[in-house]
């Protein structure tokens, strides 16, 4: 069992930066990736970023590709999301969640989440 707190969304203009947080509670955090996924009003949850176990491996999406830097601490169990350049278009909210599998986009592939944190970007 994991349980997921995201932290840190908030309003920001376009090109400011945020830095979204998700507190892991649970014994299996350092044996668990971790990922990022967003969902805008109207939309299909979508995949961001994920991070292996290790923090050796990391995945984006292609909108996000050298903007987003996903970061996590398996002493403190947390998974970090670093959000520069940020466009309108990032606006959604943002969920972490936890998964056994490496290299995986799908949501139906996470088996555990967080209740998710806004991210409003002002044009």
């Amino acid at each position: 069992q994991v349980l997921l707190v995201e932290s840190g969304g908030g309003l920001v203009q376009a090109g400011g930066s945020l830095r979204l947080s998700c507190a892991a509670s649970g014994r299996t955090f350092s044996n668990t990736a971790m990922g990022w996924f967003r969902q805008a009003p109207g939309k299909e949850r979508e995949f961001v970023a994920q991070i292996d176990s290790s923090g050796l491996l990391t995945y984006y999406e292609d909108s996000v590709k050298g903007r987003f830097t996903i970061s996590r601490d398996n002493v403190n169990n947390w998974v970090a999301l670093q959000m520069n350049s940020l466009k309108p278009e990032d606006t959604a909210v943002y969920y972490c969640a936890a998964t056994r599998l490496i290299g995986v986009r799908l949501p139906s592939q996470y088996t555990y989440w967080g209740q998710g944190t806004q991210v409003t970007v002002s044009s």
